[in-house]
């Protein structure tokens, strides 16, 4: 069923502070401009590049829980269009995520990309699938890089998806991202290096 973002995050609660804010207008423009028909290319690449989320979810007494969900890069898998899901590692056995997902299967996903200040927002329903009931999944799913061991599977069919402004996203990089820039100056060092050496050598020559 097509939807957009703004039309699930737009309550009645909220229609009413954007009026008193003076931004009513602007935003019922948007509920009208964009329909979700699927995950496009620009959305499955950039999921595809992420090593975590983070995942909230709704408890039983009404109270949200937000969780932080990270692995091997690309463990979180694009099964198609409207269908993302990975394999939930075994952690402190809390299960907090996985118990408010039976009783309120909406979520909402954000996936960052610090480096770039870029930010995805994903409105989903969620599924969890044990381990035995789909093999066949669970070989789409399941990431030989990882060293940890899953106890289940997620399934989460999207419903929407918006992207976030870049404000107030302060940039952070990872351990490859700089080694990844750090390489041509390394390689820049290595020469330098060789010519000193060579240098050296030549004048060690001269000097005898």
């Amino acid at each position: 069923m097509a939807t957009n973002y703004a039309s699930l995050a737009f309550t009645d609660a909220i229609k009413a502070l954007q009026e008193r804010a003076g931004s009513r207008q602007v935003y019922a423009r948007v509920e009208q401009q964009s329909t979700f028909n699927g995950l496009m290319q620009r959305e499955i690449n950039f999921i595809q590049e992420r090593d975590s989320f983070y995942l909230a979810s709704i408890g039983e007494n009404g109270f949200p829980y937000i969780q932080h969900r990270g692995g091997p890069k690309g463990f979180l898998r694009v099964l198609d269009s409207q269908t993302i899901g990975f394999t939930d590692y075994r952690g402190n056995k809390q299960y907090i995520s996985a118990g408010n997902i039976l009783t309120h299967p909406q979520v909402s996903l954000i996936l960052m990309d610090y480096a770039r200040r870029t930010r995805l927002k994903i409105y989903a329903e969620a599924e969890i699938i044990e381990l035995a009931d789909r093999p066949d999944l669970l070989s789409q799913l399941d990431s030989t890089d990882s060293e940890h061991t899953s106890e289940r599977m997620v399934l989460l069919h999207v419903r929407a998806y918006d992207w976030n402004c870049p404000q107030y996203i302060t940039p952070r990089y990872t351990i490859d991202e700089i080694n990844e820039v750090l390489v041509p100056l390394k390689e820049y060092i290595a020469q330098l290096e060789a010519k000193v050496e060579v240098l050296s050598k030549e004048k060690n020559q001269t000097n005898r």
